[in-house]
């Protein structure tokens, strides 16, 4: 089982963060916002209610963009090492999407699904056992119903 809180921060250790709740959902993000921000081709997000994250050292510079799927967004990174911690919807909808990657222990981490397979890099492949979508999602239920039978946070 995986104990809470999450912790997890930035690469010069400069941003802290906790995350008091279970995550809603992991899964894999392939829209050309998330390979440009990461410089890979896709993330990994964890997906979490904002009221159960906070920031316990430093400040977060934001940054705003709109999302492939036509949504403002802004994101919280590191001033000095740059790392991107979450993103979040302009008005904020009350969820975040935590950068996997910052947690200090990933070792739980298992993708349910991939969203933007469209966008996805022609060298990714995809498993037959995890959720897709083509786009954006109109309905995430499937994917935090398949993240909560993984089972990690015991009966969260």
């Amino acid at each position: 089982m995986v104990t809470l809180p999450l912790v997890g921060g930035c690469q010069c250790g400069g941003l802290r963060y906790e995350i008091t709740q279970p995550p809603l959902m992991v899964y894999n993000c392939h829209c050309t916002n998330c390979q440009t921000i990461g410089g890979g081709a896709f993330s990994t997000p964890v997906t979490v209610l904002e009221s159960t994250f906070a920031f316990t050292a430093g400040q977060p510079k934001t940054f705003e963009w709109t999302s492939d799927a036509g949504n403002r967004r802004f994101g919280w990174f590191c001033g000095d090492c740059g790392i991107r911690i979450a993103h979040g919807q302009s008005p904020t909808v009350g969820i975040l999407s935590v950068r996997g990657g910052t947690l200090d222990d990933t070792t739980w981490l298992e993708p349910v699904g991939d969203i933007w397979t469209r966008s996805a890099q022609p060298w990714v492949t995809f498993s037959g056992e995890r959720l897709q979508a083509e786009q954006q999602p109109a309905d995430y239920g499937p994917f935090v119903e398949r993240f909560q039978r993984q089972g990690r946070f015991g009966s969260s």
